[in-house]
């Protein structure tokens, strides 16, 4: 009986050392907010769009290379071959880790989506392969 109301005891203990899941800042945006990255690109003439959640990603982007230094031609050509191997991947699950290559990417080489989105998801691109120590192409 002893024993088991020790155990209790630490249970409990434990339990209420938990930290709180949110964190508020004085701006009233959860930690958890602010922590995720999350860029969204979207062309609502063309219709298209881009959500890139991935932790850090928006901190590591800033120190890269600027937007002027790639030309959008070279851009897509880059990103179709990326896209080409991630869908392979993301068809493979037996073969390749499907925590990593969840969804497939509906990107077309005959559409032009504009520098700006050509530069994220290629910057994206290189970002994963570097995180998670993978070789696209």
């Amino acid at each position: 009986m002893k024993y088991l109301m020790v155990v209790l005891f630490l249970s409990v203990l434990i339990y209420s050392c938990d930290s709180p899941k949110t964190v508020v800042n004085q701006d009233n945006i959860s930690l958890t907010e602010k922590v995720a990255d999350t860029i969204r690109i979207e062309n609502k003439e063309l219709e298209y769009e881009i959500i890139i959640i991935d932790i850090g990603f928006e901190s590591w982007l800033v120190t890269q290379k600027p937007i002027w230094y790639y030309s959008n031609s070279s851009l897509r050509i880059k990103n179709n071959f990326y896209v080409t191997e991630w869908n392979i991947r993301v068809n493979q699950p037996f073969v390749y880790d499907p925590h990593l290559y969840e969804l497939p990417i509906d990107y077309s080489p005959h559409i032009d989506y504009g520098k700006e989105v050509n530069y994220k998801l290629y910057m994206y691109f290189q970002f994963f392969q570097q995180k998670y120590k993978q070789k696209l192409y």
